[in-house]
C-alpha cells in the first residue's frame, strides 16, 4: 500500500488528420490533463491553506499542513506537465543549445513570471512593444500557451518537484551507458572470460 492510484487518465478520440485538428487535438489533450489534476490537488491545496487534523498514536490530534512535494515522469513527461516546448530543461533558463555544457548557473522557471506575461498580454498576435517582448519571453524560455498542470499549487516550486525518474535516468540511461563501458572495459584487462565464467557458476533461479 505504498502507493494508492488516485485516477486514470481518459483516453480522448482522434480527430480527423489536418494541421487544424491536430492543434485543437493538442489543445483538448492539455486543457483534460490539467482537469484531471486540478481534480486531485483540489484537496491537496485545501490541506496546504487550513491544514488537516490527524490523529497520533499518543492519543492526541495534531494539524498538518501537506503540500506536494515531489513528482516522477520521463522528460517528455514533464515537458507536458509543465506546457514547456520541445527540447529545454524543465527545471531552468538554460538555452537548449547549452543543455550539455557545464558553464554557467541558469534561473529556475519563473511560472508567476510567465503567467504575469500571458494576462498583461491576453492577445499576442497584435503588434505592440509588451505583446512583442511577452512573445520573445516566451519563445525564448520555450514556453507555451495556456497554464500547466502545477500552477496555483500552495507552498510549492514546480522547478523543486521535479525528482529523479528511476526507470529513464537509471535503469535505462545509466543501465546502456554501463553496458557500452563495461565491454571494453574487461577487454582492456583480459577479464572477458573470468567475466563469462563467474556468471555461468551462477546457481539457475528456480
Amino acid at each position: 500500500m505504498a502507493n494508492l492510484l488516485l485516477a486514470l487518465l481518459p483516453i480522448l478520440l482522434k480527430l480527423a488528420r489536418s494541421s487544424r485538428a491536430d492543434k485543437l487535438q493538442r489543445l483538448i489533450h492539455a486543457d483534460t490533463l490539467r482537469g484531471v489534476f486540478e481534480l486531485i490537488f483540489a484537496v491537496l491545496n485545501g490541506a496546504a491553506w487550513e491544514g488537516s487534523p490527524i490523529d497520533w498514536a499518543d492519543s492526541k490530534i495534531r494539524r498538518f499542513f501537506t503540500i506536494m512535494s515531489g513528482g516522477i515522469a520521463d522528460h517528455m513527461g514533464n515537458l507536458t506537465l509543465n506546457r514547456i516546448k520541445s527540447n529545454p530543461c524543465p527545471k531552468c533558463e538554460v538555452p537548449s543549445d547549452e543543455l550539455e555544457s557545464q558553464a554557467g548557473h541558469h534561473r529556475a522557471r519563473d511560472d508567476a513570471k510567465y503567467e504575469r506575461y500571458k494576462h498583461e498580454n491576453p492577445s499576442l498576435d497584435c503588434e505592440t512593444h509588451n505583446a512583442a517582448h511577452a512573445r520573445d519571453t516566451n519563445e525564448t524560455h520555450r514556453v507555451k500557451r495556456g497554464q500547466h498542470v502545477f500552477l496555483g499549487l500552495v507552498r510549492v516550486s514546480t522547478p523543486a518537484l521535479l525528482k529523479p525518474d528511476m526507470l529513464h535516468t537509471i535503469y535505462l540511461g545509466l543501465f546502456k551507458h554501463m553496458i557500452d563501458w563495461i565491454p571494453g572495459f574487461l577487454k582492456k584487462h583480459a577479464a572477458e572470460q573470468a567475466f563469462d565464467d563467474t556468471w555461468k557458476a551462477l546457481p539457475p533461479y528456480p
